[in-house]
């Protein structure tokens, strides 16, 4: 079957090498096995999505050479079905209101023993749970809502195709409350959470083929165990590595120093990028 890959920017400021390298990554895999190239505009964010970033990545993305095979699908127009699934969860009894900030989360957590430290997840401190509960009566819009992990969990595995970690990667369940913990699936302000959104929405692509950096390998063990309460296909996952700086940071939209805009205005070529990011 051939592939079946996307790219999903924020539209929340500038393109970097990072993500010329993420795209390209997902462009090439497609184009050498006969596959499609799907954008995706992750624009849930309405305080930081401009539709300004949104034109310079879409042009970025052309100046390198990227094709995509359909219209990009938008985050912000698919609000009903992020509902609609919550809905499903909420009925199940698997997610459950929070009113915590993180302060609160501090707080609960309180301070470590000396030479311990509190466990973290994907999503930064596993949440201690002071919100926990059985949900009751209709779904509330006006509070973030947790998954209850432990409800949850359940074993999985998916496969993986990076250099190093081909094969099927297994998580038990008894390891999601202690590695996971109770993750946000949809903020107040956003009605959705990345996490949420990227399952539903890769299923909705056809998306056969996740390519992503490599800092999303333990939110994979999310999306998959998502995926099977939703009964969603399972893509294969390859997690690449990070273009870093000098300093071995990963490039983040703060660091418009390499942002493609700049590099393109000092006269560099798509060929000139690809050499930069080891392609």
């Amino acid at each position: 079957m051939a592939p079946v890959t996307r790219f999903a920017p924020s539209p929340t400021g500038p393109l970097h090498l990072g993500h010329a390298f993420a795209a390209m990554v997902a462009h090439d895999l497609a184009r050498a096995h006969g596959g499609r190239f799907l954008l995706r505009i992750e624009d849930i964010d309405p305080q930081r999505s401009k539709p300004q970033w949104e034109a310079q990545l879409l042009d970025d993305l052309r100046w390198l050479g990227l094709s995509w095979d359909a219209e990009p699908l938008r985050q912000s127009d698919r609000r009903p079905v992020y509902s609609a699934a919550l809905d499903r969860m909420w009925q199940a009894g698997l997610i459950y209101p929070c009113r915590c900030s993180r302060r609160d989360i501090e707080l609960a957590l309180g301070a470590p023993q000396e030479g311990a430290s509190h466990a973290e997840g994907p999503d930064g401190p596993v949440y201690p749970g002071p919100c926990r509960c059985r949900p009751e009566g209709p779904r509330p819009g006006d509070q973030h809502l947790r998954l209850n992990i432990a409800a949850a969990a359940r074993d999985t595995s998916f496969t993986e195709t990076a250099d190093g970690l081909a094969g099927d990667i297994r998580t038990s369940a008894r390891d999601y409350p202690e590695r996971i913990g109770d993750i946000v699936l949809a903020r107040k302000d956003f009605g959705t959470s990345y996490h949420l959104s990227v399952v539903l929405d890769d299923a909705a692509q056809g998306i056969t083929h996740v390519t992503r950096g490599a800092d999303l390998f333990e939110a994979t063990r999310i999306h998959v165990l998502l995926q099977e309460l939703l009964g969603l296909p399972q893509p294969v996952y390859h997690h690449h590595p990070l273009i870093r700086d000098a300093e071995g940071r990963r490039l983040a939209k703060r660091d418009d120093a390499r942002a493609l805009a700049k590099y393109r205005a000092e006269g560099a070529s798509p060929q000139d990028i690809r050499r930069m990011v080891g392609l």
